[in-house]
């Protein structure tokens, strides 16, 4: 009896690293604001960021700090800045990317990212050089545009397994702005929605918030987390008068991810499991 043949399918897809896919949905964005939406970024000022970011992770993993292929998560980091971040001097944008990727080395706790790479490089610049801004009008409100960001955002985070934060974070804060702008003032939806029609604003849900490397470990603790950032952002907004509150949120309850990863013990997040080291 002839033996049956084996099937030439591979028993197993091989596992495409997530961040190939954040480089492609931060990059297109980046292209779509330059070329389609107008902004004033400049190509001098893209480079600066792109190329001070790689060379400051270059120089890391020259030491033996980082993996080599850690380079994704410096050009990703280098993109978010370019998509949220503004400055009229190149030596503030230089600094900001230097600072963003030279704070994944010097903070630390526990191997692990004290703050968000792009989130502190961006507070740092606009206290200590009193130069930078983030505009979050710059992306427009249209509807169809932001669902489409949305849209891909899910599917990305899907692969990195942090859709749960997003969702944790934009349900309790649009929970709050609905009691404050509908239930209490008395006004429509439509402001409400106005609201919620900033790039800059899902971009920061869908991209900022949910770093694997600044998250908690567990699935709970990442809930807790997320909603703790929309109650501060909330305040802050609210009472301060501060337009980019979750920006600061984020700041601020970052350095407790440590906490919530003593309270709550889970698996580590690593970009390639079959990885020996782990990549910063």
């Amino acid at each position: 009896m002839e033996a049956p043949k084996q099937s030439t399918i591979p028993s197993r897809i091989p596992v495409i690293d997530a961040r190939y896919f954040q480089i492609i949905y931060l990059g297109s964005f980046l292209l779509l604001g330059t070329f389609i939406l107008n902004w004033d970024t400049l190509l001098p000022k893209v480079m600066v960021v792109l190329g001070t970011c790689m060379v400051t992770q270059l120089a890391f993993i020259k030491v033996g700090k980082a993996h080599e292929s850690s380079w994704m998560s410096s050009l990703i980091t280098a993109l978010g800045l370019c998509l949220l971040f503004r400055a009229n001097d190149l030596n503030t944008l230089a600094f900001a990317s230097v600072l963003s990727i030279s704070s994944k080395f010097f903070f630390r706790i526990r191997g692990k990212h004290l703050f968000n790479p792009a989130n502190l490089g961006i507070i740092g610049a606009l206290l200590i050089t009193q130069d930078g801004w983030i505009s979050p009008g710059q992306w427009g409100s249209s509807v169809i545009f932001l669902f489409i960001m949305g849209a891909l955002g899910s599917i990305l985070l899907f692969r990195v397994g942090r859709l749960d934060t997003t969702m944790a974070f934009l349900i309790a804060f649009f929970v709050l702005e609905y009691c404050r702008t509908v239930l209490y003032l008395g006004w429509s939806m439509d402001v409400l929605i106005h609201k919620f029609s900033s790039g800059s604003f899902i971009l920061f849900a869908f991209f900022m918030i949910t770093d694997p490397k600044t998250t908690p470990d567990h699935p709970w603790a990442r809930k807790i987390w997320a909603v703790s950032i929309a109650v501060l952002a909330f305040i802050m907004s609210t009472w301060a008068y501060i337009h980019t509150a979750p920006i600061w949120a984020l700041f601020l309850i970052t350095p407790l991810t440590a906490v919530f990863d003593l309270l709550w013990k889970s698996e580590r997040f690593r970009w390639l499991k079959e990885r020996n080291l782990n990549p910063i």
